[in-house]
């Protein structure tokens, strides 16, 4: 695996380091050897699929706070996203700023979602898989969420938004 640091401390973009024949290529997408050597937390407690029928559909922005706050790794199986992450740790020297990544089916890349961050995502294509691999369990009290258009980070969404959950169409605005 090849990783690779995003302009966001502590997030990183994983890409496959491919042996390739002609059959096609395997690769390893998770070792805990090899996230640990980053200083990545390597616990998986749980796995989530998303799965959204059209282009366009907005996920986010999702987190969770302690005790259950998590890390990450989100890869896109079917289809393409615009995936979005925020700093949301006061002490980062990059707190409330983002970062976003495409994730396709065809890329085979990841992103490595470190504690504190917020994470949400755009699909780019229609009939999109997204696979999570998450650190912490599933808290409902935990859960916390930012508007996906809240201007505090003016993220910049390629396409017009078309379906989006109430809830997450609801979220709050960030609070300092």
């Amino acid at each position: 695996m090849i990783f690779t640091e995003t302009e966001l401390s502590g997030a990183y973009i994983i890409d496959l380091e491919q042996r390739r024949d002609q059959r096609g290529f395997f690769a390893r997408m998770f070792c805990v050897q090899e996230f640990e050597a980053h200083g990545l937390n390597s616990s998986v407690a749980q796995c989530s699929l998303s799965f959204n029928h059209k282009q366009g559909t907005l996920r986010g922005m999702h987190y969770q706070v302690a005790p259950a706050a998590e890390s990450k790794v989100v890869r896109c199986i079917r289809g393409a996203i615009h995936d979005v992450i925020i700093d949301l740790r006061p002490d980062s020297k990059t707190f409330k700023s983002y970062t976003s990544v495409e994730l396709t089916a065809e890329n085979h890349r990841s992103l490595y979602i470190p504690e504190g961050f917020a994470h949400g995502f755009q699909t780019l294509t229609d009939q999109v898989e997204v696979l999570y691999q998450m650190s912490e369990f599933y808290e409902p009290d935990c859960q916390r969420g930012l508007l996906y258009s809240d201007p505090t980070f003016d993220i910049a969404w390629p396409l017009p938004i078309n379906s989006i959950s109430e809830k997450d169409a609801t979220l709050p605005l960030f609070e300092s």
